[in-house]
């Protein structure tokens, strides 16, 4: 069938629909290693010219990873809610694109026409937008989670306090923990990357983990996060298991890098949800993703990055979880050479995962070898507070000790909260206010007495 636009007298053709999505994508390091991205910025624009004229449909029957070879592709199709797409069917790309800016497209409309809209449809509009137009509608969407506390609302913005240590020791642990729940860190979850991926270091964290937040009475969940078996089997060894844990991709051949399966994680979920451990809500599932992940694992199928990430926000809305995160920078340079590209696949992943009505936090984050700095940290931290992200990820001194990368600090959570108004879920504010950890304004008090009265409590 293949495409094509003309633009100042050159007309370009593309192949086939995932060719037209790669040489549309704005510029980026893993589809230039992939093959995949335009060779030019003409081409680039000729290729938005002939997307945004493109029917949104189209998405519905052309598929870009095969249906029989990929269960993701299935999911996709099989659970399309075409009622819900009633909205948007007869849009091309480029329409769909302006009704998303205008003002019919209401936080009601959009919470309504989620289901009807697949991972490629809001990939496909996605690169037609400026940055801008990614934080203009993703601030509009409203999406809720709760578990212990409740996650999502207007005027808040979540926080994972991730308190890692080389050594998986307790007490290195713990004094992170405290340290971050001084700077009022930690509602989203308190979640630990272990360095000993196995089933006794990782009760052993979860176990230290329990008793910490029961000895301060503290509304949150923690979580290890160590594969979806390892989570399986603890549960049924009586683990005090919160959350299930698993970084999902967009192809059934990268979640088999992974070692998961759909099946695999309904699962995880099904068995966390027989603890019957929350107090507000009941979704138990937290999901990582990251652009570059199929192409790595050499599971893309000609698909540019950003689509496939997309792809992996359908595996994640089909158990309804409490947190999504991207991890934007962590893959490396291959993938996303510097702070420009950075920034933006945050903000692309951030606009998609809403658009489809999951509640999307990010590690604004970035390997010591990619061509970037904590400025474009801040940046991007500061773009998605003002496009709502649901929660972000923080790190002692923004320096992850076990896993070597660069994240946000307790101190930039505090700073996005008492600069933009922005608080805690109301749960765990209730819970500052009552350790006496914050003011009457919300803001914090300073960290030294902050660690007294809460080290004080206990």
């Amino acid at each position: 069938m293949g495409y094509r636009a003309t633009l100042g007298g050159e007309t370009f053709r593309f192949d086939t629909l995932a060719r037209l999505m790669a040489a549309a994508t704005p510029a980026r390091s893993g589809d230039a290693l992939a093959g995949l991205a335009a060779q030019t910025d003409v081409e680039r624009v000729a290729a938005q010219t002939a997307l945004a004229d493109l029917p949104v449909a189209t998405f519905l029957s052309e598929a870009l990873v095969p249906y029989e070879v990929c269960e993701v592709t299935r999911l996709i199709l099989d659970t399309h809610d075409h009622k819900a797409f009633g909205t948007v069917a007869h849009m091309t790309v480029g329409q769909f694109r302006d009704w998303l800016l205008s003002d019919a497209a209401t936080t009601r409309a959009l919470q309504a026409l989620a289901p009807g809209l697949t991972p490629e449809m809001v990939a496909a509009v996605s690169k037609l937008m400026r940055n801008r137009d990614l934080i203009a509608v993703a601030r509009k969407i409203r999406v809720t989670s709760a578990f212990r506390n409740s996650l999502g609302l207007p005027g808040r913005v979540g926080s994972r306090l991730q308190p890692n240590h080389p050594a998986d020791d307790l007490k290195g642990i713990a004094a992170s923990t405290l340290d971050g729940l001084v700077y009022g860190v930690g509602d989203a979850v308190i979640g630990i990357n272990p360095a000993t991926d196995n089933i006794p270091t990782a009760t052993e964290l979860l176990r230290m983990l329990e008793d910490l937040r029961c000895r301060y009475d503290i509304p949150t969940q923690t979580c290890v996060l160590t594969h979806v078996t390892n989570t399986i089997a603890m549960i049924e060894q009586g683990a005090p298991v919160d959350l299930v844990f698993q970084s999902v991709a967009g192809t059934q051949a990268a979640n088999d890098g992974f070692g998961v399966s759909l099946a695999m994680l309904h699962e995880a979920r099904d068995a966390a949800l027989s603890l019957g451990r929350g107090t507000v809500g009941q979704n138990v599932m937290y999901l990582e993703t990251g652009q570059g992940s199929a192409l790595s694992a050499d599971a893309h199928h000609g698909v540019d990055q950003q689509t496939l990430e997309a792809r992996a926000y359908a595996v994640c809305r089909a158990v309804e979880p409490l947190l999504v995160n991207t991890v934007v920078g962590f893959i490396g340079p291959e993938y996303l050479f510097d702070g420009k590209e950075i920034i933006r696949a945050g903000l692309e992943d951030h606009f998609c995962g809403k658009l489809l009505g999951l509640p999307m936090g990010c590690d604004v984050c970035y390997t010591n070898h990619a061509e970037a700095d904590q400025n474009d940290m801040d940046v991007l931290m500061t773009l998605m507070a003002g496009a709502g992200v649901h929660f972000l990820i923080a790190v002692p001194g923004a320096d992850d000790i076990m896993l070597n990368y660069q994240s946000l600090s307790f101190h930039d959570i505090a700073y996005l909260r008492n600069s933009f108004g922005l608080r805690a879920a109301p749960e765990f504010e209730d819970w500052l206010e009552r350790f006496g950890l914050i003011t009457e304004s919300g803001h914090l008090i300073d960290g030294a007495t902050g660690a007294q009265r809460l080290l004080g409590a206990s």
